[in-house]
Parts: structure tokens; sequence; C-alpha cells
């Protein structure tokens, strides 16, 4: 590399009063720093446009002063305000509209009271009190940010306290030797006495790391999502719910259906869980609570870290990245963790099942391509998108339901044996709520899934008609073995022996 690549790239880095200032400090820097430097080539050093994003990410993040950087670090294992700013650049990156206009705000807020109308016809769970919002990308991100930086919390203090651990009892305290800069690159920063303390300087890397990579997985699946509902959980402080038009219009171009169509189904799914978490209060607090069990047991792998980052190039949050991701150094769950992914996934699945049971009732008079718009839903639902499987590394769990088909093949059982009185007066308390038929080879919950299952069996509106003449002809004809035919464990029509997946399956393949 040139001394002008070097000298254009710092001006296009950092402007042309401070670009030029980081040229004098790198022509006093001692030579041989100076030619390892060069000998990179401008292939070898970050682009323009990423170092003025960290540099205004870091001044978002309110890292302007060494007080800042201190503050920053008591406060929390996640910089929150950089996580956002780092989002929703990433959200103007990717094409984010910066308003709504009043045509798209007038349909979505039209779709939306149009849902209600129709919810109002097949459950008795009142509309929620206020108007839902109508958002930008960059709305939904400052208004769900906060809600997902408090899930993450927990794995962030476990990644920053093992990073600390590493550095100063494995490492010594530096990576060959000796720490040039806070942020090495083409002008090391000095590191300033009160931040030499390696454990410190780590948690602060870890934290900004951190930081930076919630904000670019928010930033993207900014893109993603068309509701405040769609993880399944409660995000906004708006308990009415929110709409995205311009996904929405991206998504109905993608699916080349009718807008108008994409645009009530979105509401009736939105309002559908508005309703349902709005009338159940201890939902959202269940959540959370197996959320936290899970991410409080999650254990980092020491030596996986360690060689993460003494592979890092640099001593930067950049660098670190792999040092701060669970799929690199994330040691398998515990079985109290298992617990609470088993619990997590099917309270999901009743969620997202009891969601599907009543927007198929409520739309399908109104809504012409409603059954291929529910299977895109579930699938979507059970596969998730490449952004939100990035945002889940770093949660460490996934938030998608994992047997969402039997899920919503039960409340509908339920709703034509018992009635959607009874169907949603199951929500009023979590002993109550309907199990998920046990899978094979898991026996927590047998006995009442199989009574449950055995249940919504009986209501079906489905019969296997197979079955139902093989009953027959045994009892006709009786049993070799004196065995009585009707067994305690009946062969649902949902389809568990049907000879495919219980919906196990995270891929399309597991698809029913």
């Amino acid at each position: 590399m040139e001394d002008n690549e070097l000298h254009q790239w710092l001006i296009d880095s950092f402007g042309p009063i401070q670009g030029e200032m980081a040229w004098k400090q790198f022509s006093s820097l001692p030579e041989s720093i100076r030619e390892q430097i060069m000998s990179q080539g401008v292939d070898g050093l970050p682009k323009p446009s990423e170092v003025r994003s960290l540099a205004e990410a870091l001044t978002a993040g309110g890292l302007n002063t060494m007080g800042d950087v201190q503050r920053t670090v008591q406060e929390g294992p996640i910089n929150v305000k950089m996580a956002q700013s780092i989002a929703l650049s990433k959200t103007r990156e990717n094409g984010a509209a910066s308003t709504v206009s009043a045509e798209d705000g007038a349909a979505a807020r039209q779709a939306l009271s149009e849902a209600n109308l129709w919810l109002d016809t097949v459950t008795d769970f009142d509309p929620v009190r206020g108007q839902a919002d109508v958002l930008t990308r960059a709305q939904w991100v400052e208004k769900t940010l906060p809600a997902w930086a408090k899930f993450a919390s927990p794995v962030a203090e476990s990644m920053n306290e093992a990073l600390a651990a590493v550095f100063s009892e494995r490492l010594g305290g530096a990576l060959g030797g000796e720490i040039s800069g806070m942020f090495a690159g083409p002008v090391p920063i000095p590191i300033p006495e009160d931040l030499k303390d390696p454990a410190t300087l780590m948690r602060l890397l870890g934290n900004t790391s951190f930081a930076m990579q919630l904000g670019n997985a928010a930033g993207n699946l900014s893109s993603e999502v068309h509701g405040s509902f769609d993880q399944g959980i409660a995000l906004l402080n708006n308990p009415a719910g929110a709409l995205i038009p311009q996904n929405i219009d991206a998504y109905a171009t993608q699916l080349e259906l009718d807008r108008s169509d994409v645009t009530e189904f979105l509401a009736l799914h939105e309002v559908a869980h508005a309703r349902l978490f709005a009338a159940v209060p201890w939902l959202m607090p269940r959540f959370e609570a197996l959320i936290g069990k899970y991410a409080r047991g999650i254990s980092i792998d020491l030596d996986a870290m360690e060689e993460q980052l003494r592979e890092a190039e640099m001593m930067n949050p950049e660098s670190i990245a792999g040092a701060v991701n669970l799929t690199k150094v994330g040691i398998g769950d515990t079985p109290e963790q298992q617990e609470a992914l088993h619990g997590l996934e099917n309270l999901l699945a009743l969620v997202d099942g009891w969601v599907d049971c009543v927007v198929w009732r409520a739309g399908m008079a109104h809504i012409p391509h409603l059954e291929q718009l529910r299977e895109m839903m579930r699938r979507e639902r059970a596969v998730g998108g490449p952004a939100e499987r990035t945002f889940e590394s770093l949660l460490g769990l996934r938030l998608r339901p994992k047997r969402l088909r039997e899920a919503a093949q039960l409340w509908e059982s339920i709703t034509g044996g018992e009635g959607a009185e009874a169907r949603d007066a199951k929500w009023s308390h979590p002993d109550l709520l309907p199990s998920l038929p046990a899978e094979p080879g898991d026996e927590t919950g047998a006995d009442t899934a199989t009574a449950s299952h055995q249940q919504a069996a009986g209501a079906g509106d489905e019969v296997d008609w197979d079955a139902e003449l093989s009953k027959l002809l045994d009892e006709t004809n009786g049993d070799d073995n004196g065995n009585k035919t009707g067994d305690d464990n009946p062969t649902d029509s949902s389809g568990d022996d049907n000879g495919g997946d219980a919906d196990g399956d995270d891929g399309p393949a597991g698809e029913r």
C-alpha cells in the first residue's frame, strides 16, 4: 500500500480535518508499526463507511469521554444506546422508509378495525383499549430494542464475565504481550490508566461487541417483521400492537398476492395476539420467567472463548465478535435449561395455535387466500428468517413454536367439541391449559398429554375411517389375545401416527 492510498483512506474514514490529524499521528509512529500497517494493503483495512458507522455508534452510544466509558461498563452488560444507533443505521442501509404515508397508515388502521369486528364473532376476549401503532422499521427498532436487550442481558453478563476471566487468568492480560490501543488499528488509541485493568477493558470490549451484534441483528430483523407479535411475545409498551406497512408491502409482492388480503390477514394475527395477551395477565410474565431461566443457565466454554480471542486479529469489538457468539463458545443445555426450553416452546405453540385457530374462523369468510397465507405463516414461524436466526444466536434460544400444527389442531378440536367460550376459558389459569400430545420418547407430562389428546380426538372434526372400521371389525370378531379393543391411548386423527413428523423439525421437512 502506498502512502497516498492510506492518506486517502484516513480522509474518507474520518473526514478532511480528523483524517489529516490521523495521518500526522500515523507518520509519528515507529517505523516497524508503519511498515506492518502498510503491508496490509487497502483491502486489509475496513471500509471507510464501516469506520464512520462505528464512530457514529460510539458517539450515539455515549462513549465520548472516559467518564462515559466507565459509566457504560457499570450500567449493564449491553450498551443499549449503541445497539439502537447501529440498528437504526442498518435500517437506513436496507432502504427503510422514513415515514408511513397517509394512504398506508389509513389502510393499516382500516384493516385493524375490520379485524377486531371479525374477531368479535369468534372469541369473547375483548378488543384492547387504545389504537394499534402503524410503524416504520426504525420505529419498530426504537420501540422493541429495550425488550430484546432485557432478554439478552443475562447472556451478555455471562459473556462479559467470561471474557474478563479468560483474558486476565489465561492470557496474562494481553495478546502478544501487549495491547497497543482500545480499538487497535491504523491509529492506535492509548489506553487510559484507569482502563489498563484487563478485566475492565474486556468488559468494555464485550459490552461494545455484544451491542454491535445486537444492533446489526435488530436492524436486519426490522426488514422481516410485519407486526409487534411476530415472535409470539409482547414486545411493545402499546398492548394494542402494531403493523409495519413497508414490510407488509414487500411481503405481498413476494407472495404475489393482493396487498389488501395480506394486510387483513396480518392485521388479524396482530389483533388476535393483542387480545390474548391483554386478556391473560399471567402470559407475558410466564414467558419472561422461562426466557430468564434459560438465559441464566447458559455456561461459557472458556477454552473455546480463549481460542476465539487468540484468533482475533485486533483487540476491537468487531474482531472479538466470535468470542461473544453462543454458537461458538456456548456449552450444551443443562437439564434445567431443557425444561425451560420445553416449556417455552410449548407455550409459544399454544399461543400461536390459538391465534391460528381464531384467525381462520374469523377470516375464512373475508380473505380469499386465507389458507395460503395461513400455511406460509406456519412455515415461517417453524423455520424463522435469516435475521431472526442470527438474532436468536445472541439470546441463546429460539423463540419459535416447535409444534404449531398440533397446537392449532388441538384448539380447533376443543372449539368444535366444547365451543369458543370453553376454549378461551382455558386461558384463565396456566393449569387449565390443554397439553400437547407427548412426543415419542418424551415421558414428561405423558399422562396429562394423553388425557388432553383423548379429549381433543373425541371432539375432532376429522375421522380416521380406517381405524374406526378396524375397531368395528375387532368388536365383532373379538381379539385373539383377549384384550379389549378400546385401549387407553387411541390414535389421534390429527396426524401423530400418520407416518409424518410431529412438527418436531425446524425445517420444511418437518411440515405436514
